[in-house]
């Protein structure tokens, strides 16, 4: 089986997501990605190098790279669960410091990669500014709608969403308290805060 990918002019993770589709889509044969950046290049290596998968560079010039990935015998057959037993602690509606127009792009990018990423955490907890998150930034809630219809716990601090005037705005998840968030954090196999 022969598949042609088209990655020209996506942003991250878009993709690295795109051609991981593509090759869960076939037992063997070969998935032959266009891109146009070294970033886009590097991520895909990447991916092929943690399946296990072989691939080799077909073209590359200035906005022009093309990587053809043979999946073969020796591909690593990914095992799906259903929820890792891991919480996601989100403090803020952006991510990382410095430019925040960036920081929204990057959240943003972040939890519809947690969408595209199996298994799923056994929680979302958003504090803070991240309460934003579930109730007012239309792209978040979406991804965490899937999330949460397979069966991650979505969960914004009451506290929070009544300092940003947002309870009445929650459109995903449900309200939970600090006793709660302690709780839930301290009996997580792992906790990973953004």
């Amino acid at each position: 089986m022969h598949i042609e990918v088209d990655a020209r002019g996506l942003g991250c993770p878009k993709p690295v997501i795109n051609t991981k589709k593509e090759l869960e889509k076939i037992d063997e044969g070969t998935v032959v990605v266009t891109l146009d950046n070294d970033i886009a290049k590097q991520n895909i290596i990447k991916l092929v190098n943690s399946l296990n998968y072989e691939f080799k560079i077909l073209k590359e010039e200035k906005d022009l790279i093309v990587v053809e990935i043979t999946k073969g015998k020796n591909a690593i057959i990914e095992q799906q669960h259903e929820l890792e037993d891991k919480c996601i602690f989100i403090s803020s509606d952006k991510m990382g410091k410095g430019n925040d127009e960036l920081g929204e792009v990057l959240i943003k990018g972040y939890i519809y990669t947690l969408t595209e990423a199996r298994p799923y955490p056994k929680y979302i907890v958003l504090v803070n500014s991240g309460v934003k998150l579930s109730a007012e930034n239309k792209a978040t809630i979406e991804n965490l709608k899937i999330l949460e219809e397979d069966g991650t716990q979505i969960l914004s601090c009451g506290t929070c969403l009544d300092y940003y005037n947002l309870n009445d705005n929650l459109q995903v998840g449900s309200i939970t308290n600090m006793y709660s968030i302690v709780d839930i954090m301290k009996n997580s196999s792992q906790t990973i805060s953004i």
